[in-house]
């Protein structure tokens, strides 16, 4: 039975639970048979409501492994749908944090066509649309610490359009980083997210702090 003690959860209701990811956890098993954020999830939801068999638990979005921060799961399968369809839609609002290489425009925004290739994403013209807003709250060092709101979801689109421009993320080998980051993990936080609850139709905002080894002058 997985320990739901170590779940760091945000808000709980009949409808939703959100959570804090740790950097390198899986949100969902694979084949490496990793203990994952959705395993935690349901022993959590068993054991704090004295429920019989497995824990419904949807899942509606997704974080990489290394990257920490905001993940909101499904208490039903009627609200996963409702949520799913906010994601579709693009009306789930996203704020992440990064530390990135180089010194970014202090504000700007990133258009491109993204296109997966396996494991990893490039640019290209054969790609689908790839679009986020940033503004840089703080360089020092060689380092830029920018808050990033994406409009699309594509896979690693932060990672990459970051990278294309010259400035990877901290920890992102596959991406071309030269800084290293603690615990294997990447300089990438998901700080934010706003949605609407799925039955009460209200705007709700969840955020969660960064790793404890972030360095303190980019929190």
């Amino acid at each position: 039975m997985h320990n739901p003690a170590n779940l760091d959860v945000i808000y709980i209701d009949n409808h939703l639970l959100v959570v804090r990811k740790p950097a390198g956890m899986l949100v969902q098993g694979d084949r490496t048979g990793d203990i994952s954020l959705l395993d935690y999830g349901k022993a959590y939801v068993k054991a704090a409501f004295n429920k019989p068999g497995d824990a419904f638990l949807g899942l509606v979005h997704r974080l990489d492994r290394p990257t920490s921060g905001v993940m909101v799961f499904a208490r039903t399968s009627k609200s996963a749908a409702r949520l799913s369809e906010q994601f579709r839609i693009q009306k789930i609002g996203k704020v992440y944090w990064a530390l990135v290489e180089g010194k970014t425009p202090r504000e700007g925004r990133m258009a491109d066509k993204l296109l997966r290739a396996g494991p990893s994403s490039t640019v290209s013209s054969k790609g689908r649309e790839a679009a986020l807003g940033f503004r840089r709250l703080r360089f020092e060092r060689g380092i830029s610490w920018v808050e990033v709101r994406p409009k699309t979801g594509r896979h690693h689109q932060i990672r990459v359009q970051f990278a294309h421009r010259g400035h990877p993320v901290l920890g992102d080998l596959r991406y071309g980083a030269r800084i290293g980051f603690p615990e294997k993990s990447l300089a990438l936080h998901a700080r934010a997210l706003t949605l609407s609850h799925p039955t009460l139709k209200e705007e709700m905002t969840f955020e969660a702090a960064p790793e404890a080894f972030w360095p303190k002058r980019f929190r």
